[in-house]
């Protein structure tokens, strides 16, 4: 199959358990809880997204003819480094295109594969850390994985709703808002008094990269 990219670009991951690690950043095209128009934007079950996922014009972006292709660019990305590779694949929801092909193309080029997706699709096999980031008045199914971040408050998903489910870390990260404040303050509250969460920031917005 053919991949619709939007970017490729290497930084730092600015949120949850691998902040501050070297990652290359393979941005897919589409989701399915928002078109990425503004004029969409108040009726989108994702209405607080803040990422440019529409079209294939970013940095690297592009239709890629197969999963070797793709790997090429990521591989190209990070440079001739052979040790600790790592990318995250992310979107827009990344899932809808994301298959066992360019899994397997990846892990030929010693990459770690992460994956940020809102767990509304289930993830193929293979990938080796899955961070899952719930909306309200989407169907979950992806109930497992490594690192659940939910964006917090979302009004109708409380924290407690999802804490039984089976991941190895959970993260409260606040919403980028008008009432960003206020929302922080909200998730230290919660992180305080309910320990078992963790407070994650947007620390790649905070220190001024991508």
């Amino acid at each position: 199959m053919s991949y619709a990219v939007k970017e490729i670009f290497k930084t730092l991951q600015g949120e949850g358990a691998q902040s501050g690690r070297a990652a290359v950043f393979c941005r897919f095209s589409g989701c399915n809880l928002w078109t990425g128009r503004e004029i969409d934007r108040g009726s989108a079950i994702c209405s607080f997204c803040d990422t440019d996922f529409v079209g294939m014009d970013g940095t690297g972006g592009g239709r890629f003819a197969d999963a070797e292709a793709l790997a090429d660019a990521i591989e190209a990305e990070w440079g001739d480094l052979r040790a600790h590779r790592y990318v995250v694949l992310t979107g827009g929801e990344p899932l809808l295109q994301v298959d066992e092909a360019l899994i397997d193309a990846l892990h030929a080029r010693l990459f770690e594969i992460a994956i940020e997706t809102n767990g509304t699709q289930i993830a193929p096999p293979g990938l080796d850390w899955i961070c899952v980031s719930p909306k309200q008045g989407a169907d979950l199914v992806q109930l497992r994985g490594n690192e659940l971040k939910l964006v917090y408050p979302q009004e109708g998903a409380p924290p407690e709703r999802f804490e039984g489910l089976a991941f190895d870390h959970f993260f409260l990260q606040p919403m980028d808002s008008p009432s960003a404040a206020d929302n922080l303050q909200a998730a230290i509250f919660y992180c305080t008094n309910n320990p078992r969460w963790r407070l994650s920031l947007q620390s790649h917005k905070m220190i001024g990269i991508r």
